[in-house]
């Protein structure tokens, strides 16, 4: 019976993962790309934003405690399993579609937010909520699309958000600390329901302080990791790029899959990591105290930058380099991302295991934080605020078996319904290009000015 259910899923997430998909997130991160006039040249200016503050604007949180919220659901295990598998599933070529899929994907992350901003609106009690819900809703008149995105939202938030990354969680503390998956599904419970019952408040002050933490301790490990291997850097770049247009074998072990294999792994890899075009992180930033939709969506597009264009590319360089340069990995016999990416940081004595566990944990608790936030959001859209409490528990109640779950299975599940977020949050995107546009027009040269503050609208 299982495997009868397996089977179908499998199905269902090839369909969905299918050339249709590939082509309207890669059509839409190109179009958003011109029609913004290339908006990743302004990646500087939201850097810088996104570590001032606008305490005059309305909103719940920081733009940095935002972005920092937005990055906690983001660097998750896509960053270092998710480009594990893509290497796995897809040869070492994924790295490229996963690279370029975050290169042009902040022109979509960008454009996401916008509207997310502009379309937001404040509650009875003060609170910020926004995202493609709303934009659907307010910008194009079709509530029952905004209603499907919520209800995928929640859903998907269990397994992207939560599942996957305690389960991911669990293996390496059992891998390499011994402790039982039951033990670490109670503890990341425990803590997980002491953050979310705080609200975007709490959860945007755990991630302020922690998302720049494992940020910079998994960047700098990387590094040196490379450091160790560079001589393996270039030739690694060369088959990376090669391996992404052609099948076949190369040296060391790296084994290419064809060009549809990498673009199909690299790109849900891409998006699994960065979420551009699938509506999460512009949640988040709807929160932000801004005063107009722009500075915050130049802020939210950072994410993907350090996300996919930083973070991702030097994972995949350090897999494929430690495979190039250890050739007792044999990849052509891996399919499962996790364990090829924990042979390849074995590879590197004491620093290689001490970054991989510290860089998985981080990574996925704050994934789980993150997530309850946008799975939250989505309840209160088609369910209210009575809706917010058995979210809650159950969201924790997922934590705590999630370590016991059949991994395979749920990062399957979380693909499927990341498609079917992807679907309506861009259609939003897509037909409010002319508003995006517009609002870009607007305020992109006057992010100084004093008195373009939008007031949004009051929820009754």
């Amino acid at each position: 019976m299982l495997d009868s259910v397996t089977n179908v899923i499998n199905q269902i997430d090839g369909f969905v993962w299918g050339w249709w998909m590939i082509l309207l997130l890669l059509g839409t991160h190109v179009f958003m790309t011109i029609r913004t006039g290339f908006i990743q040249r302004k990646i500087g200016t939201g850097i810088k934003l996104s570590v001032s503050k606008d305490p005059d604007a309305e909103g719940e949180v920081s733009q940095f405690g935002a972005l920092t919220t937005a990055l906690a659901s983001t660097i998750g295990t896509g960053n270092i399993i998710g480009v594990g598998t893509a290497i796995a599933l897809g040869g070492p070529g994924a790295v490229l579609w996963c690279w370029l899929t975050g290169v042009f994907g902040i022109a979509t992350k960008y454009s996401e937010s916008l509207i997310a901003v502009k379309y937001r609106v404040k509650t009875k009690d003060g609170r910020m909520q926004g995202g493609a819900m709303y934009a659907l809703e307010r910008g194009l008149n079709m509530k029952w699309l905004g209603m499907i995105f919520a209800f995928f939202g929640a859903f998907a938030s269990f397994g992207i958000g939560c599942a996957t990354q305690v389960n991911a969680i669990a293996t390496v503390c059992e891998e390499n600390l011994n402790i039982p998956p039951v033990i670490v599904g109670i503890v990341v419970a425990v803590l997980t329901a002491l953050v979310i019952f705080g609200g975007i408040k709490s959860i945007a002050n755990v991630c302020e302080k922690l998302v720049p933490f494992m940020a910079v301790f998994y960047v700098i490990g990387c590094i040196i990791i490379l450091g160790i291997n560079y001589d393996y850097i270039i030739p690694a770049i060369q088959k990376i790029c090669q391996l992404a247009f052609t099948p076949g074998a190369a040296a060391g072990g790296l084994v290419g899959r064809g060009i549809m294999m990498a673009m199909q792994y690299g790109i849900a890899r891409g998006l699994f990591s960065n979420e551009s075009g699938m509506g999460s992180a512009p949640i988040a930033a709807a929160a932000a105290q801004t005063r107009n939709p722009v500075r915050q969506a130049l802020v939210s597009s950072t994410g993907t930058f350090w996300d996919t264009v930083v973070v991702c590319a030097m994972t995949g360089l350090v897999l494929v380099s430690s495979i190039m340069k250890n050739p007792g990995i044999d990849m052509g016999s891996i399919t499962d991302g996790g364990i090829l990416t924990t042979l390849a940081f074995k590879q590197i004595p004491v620093l290689g295991p001490v970054i991989l566990v510290v860089g998985i944990i981080s990574f996925a608790y704050s994934t789980v934080l993150g997530w309850a936030y946008y799975g939250e959001r989505c309840v209160e859209y088609f369910a209210g605020r009575k809706g917010l409490i058995p979210y809650r528990v159950l969201y924790i109640v997922v934590a705590a078996i999630a370590p016991v779950a059949a991994l395979n299975l749920v990062w399957t599940i979380a693909d499927i319904l990341n498609a079917l977020m992807a679907i309506p949050n861009l259609v939003a995107v897509l037909l409010l290009s002319n508003v995006i546009v517009k609002e870009t027009k607007k305020y992109i040269n006057n992010l100084d000015a004093k008195d373009d503050t939008e007031v949004p609208v009051i929820d009754k």
